[in-house]
């Protein structure tokens, strides 16, 4: 037998992201952001810190935001899965690394959305609706609050129609990661489902967001029919306690929460689920393999703090951006925590122009 005790050993070669290679699936809203004022908010009975959706009265709204406050008005395309794939691709650095789809109206804020992802280097392949206009969330900054108004207009009339386009389906097969948050299952889970179904019978990897309380109570059924196909799971503090009070897991240490979550049934058995909690300022937590790891988050003062909105969704950008080019778990935590850190010292789901993650 030839001596091999001086053979070289064999460097893993690095892996690139390449142009496709990660796919979203989302509502894609275009965030309008002005300076407001206190009048403002009262004309259309909103409240300053608050979150809401549209009402009738507050349709005329974003139009006249623009107008009063047109010296201070920013755009930033928003909605959960369209700000971690955008930051997935800011961290890549590779043109069209990512592909998103979603629906919006080709009206002034579609042309704008578009625009403005396209810019970010996303192959955004848009499903086009005249039925309603394109989602919108009017974020109006009083001092240092902020009040939210979504109106997710054509956002939410994706149909699966646009996943039969020989062009669409063509670019979920070139693909190799998936992620999907838990809105598009309020929209269209038929498409959410076939995307998962599709990454499992491929071995491909597919991940999605519990994204919020109410999407764990009242979309339990679309959640559960997609989850044996979710090789990685995200999600925050709330939303894991609310997942487990509502599958009865009787238990509230988020660890063994994590545990269980990763051990529901899933199809392709060769790749046991990934399970990543955020919990804010305390460690994430992550299930791997049976096993559970805390990873700390990166310091920051309160003074610091610009706005948290987006935070999340960075965390699960900068993830992908690490393990769409081969690398570990804690390098993907890592990147999480780093893209989370740089999101929330900016406003809205914004990031500079180059990124100095090691």
């Amino acid at each position: 037998m030839a001596d091999t005790g001086d053979a070289p050993a064999v460097k893993k070669q690095k892996i690139v992201a390449r142009e496709g290679c990660l796919l979203g699936y989302g509502n894609p809203l275009l965030d309008i952001s002005v300076q407001g004022t206190a009048e403002f908010l009262e004309k259309y009975e909103l409240k300053a810190d608050n979150a809401i959706l549209a009402e009738e009265k507050h349709k005329g709204m974003y139009d006249d935001m623009t107008e009063t406050f047109k010296d201070s008005v920013e755009y930033v395309p928003g909605g959960a899965t369209l700000n971690s794939i955008r930051i997935a691709q800011w961290l890549t650095g590779v043109p069209q690394a990512t592909t998103f789809f979603g629906c919006i109206n080709e009206d002034k804020y579609g042309n704008i959305l578009l625009k403005k992802a396209t810019d970010d280097n996303v192959n955004f392949k848009c499903q086009i609706t005249k039925k309603a206009p394109t989602g919108t969330c009017a974020v109006i900054v009083t001092d240092t609050s902020r009040s939210l108004c979504a109106n997710l207009g054509a956002a939410n009339l994706f149909t699966k129609d646009h996943l039969d386009v020989k062009e669409n389906w063509n670019l979920v097969e070139e693909a190799q990661y998936y992620y999907i948050a838990g809105f598009p299952l309020t929209a269209c889970p038929a498409a959410v489902e076939m995307i998962a179904k599709h990454s499992s019978e491929k071995g491909k990897t597919f991940a999605t967001n519990l994204s919020a309380p109410f999407i764990c109570q009242f979309f339990k059924e679309p959640m559960m029919q997609v989850m044996p196909y979710v090789d990685i799971l995200f999600g925050n503090e709330t939303e894991a306690d609310t997942f487990a009070k509502e599958h009865k897991f009787g238990t509230e240490d988020r660890k063994e929460i994590a545990k269980k979550m990763a051990a529901l049934p899933k199809e392709n058995k060769d790749k046991p689920r990934i399970v990543v909690i955020t919990q804010g300022e305390d460690p994430v937590i992550v299930v791997k393999d049976g096993e559970v790891t805390e990873y700390p988050v990166i310091p920051i003062k309160s003074k610091d703090i610009i706005d948290t909105n987006g935070a999340g969704d960075a965390f699960v950008g900068g993830y992908l951006a690490e393990l769409v080019k081969g690398e570990n778990e804690a390098k993907c935590v890592k990147c999480g925590n780093y893209a989370a850190n740089i999101v929330i010292q900016r406003s809205g789901c914004t990031f500079p122009a180059e990124p100095d993650f090691e």
